[in-house]
Order: C-alpha cells, then structure tokens, then sequence
C-alpha cells in the first residue's frame, strides 16, 4: 500500500432518525441515517408479503375459471 494516499480509518458514531445509535468503523467520525435494522420493516418483521402468483393464476382469477 501506498503511504499518504489512504483515508484515515477511525470509530464512527452513527444515529439513525429513529433514536438508534451504534458505534462502527468507518473514515467519517459520525453518520446520520433515514433507518436501520432497528426501525426497517424487514427486520422488524413487519414487511407485508404480497402472495403474487404467476401470468396463469392471474389469468384464472381475471376469467374465474377455477
């Protein structure tokens, strides 16, 4: 590795807008963030799956042929 080309790697302070906050590594000494693991639906296990079925099954429901 080249000397003098690299960024300073240093603790980061990171703050979520939920009230979240975590410490990481990183070459900025603090972050904001919109969400994270804490506040996202994904982890919170509030992510809505919506059952899609295929072209055949939408084509079955459109003409009640089942």
């Amino acid at each position: 590795m080249k000397e003098g080309i690299h960024p300073n790697y240093m603790e980061c302070k990171v703050t979520c807008a939920c009230g979240n906050t975590f410490t990481t590594m990183s070459d900025k000494p603090e972050m904001r963030l919109d969400i994270c693991s804490a506040c996202h639906p994904f982890f919170t296990g509030q992510q809505k799956n919506m059952t899609r079925g295929g072209r055949i099954e939408k084509f079955k429901n459109k003409y009640h042929l089942d």
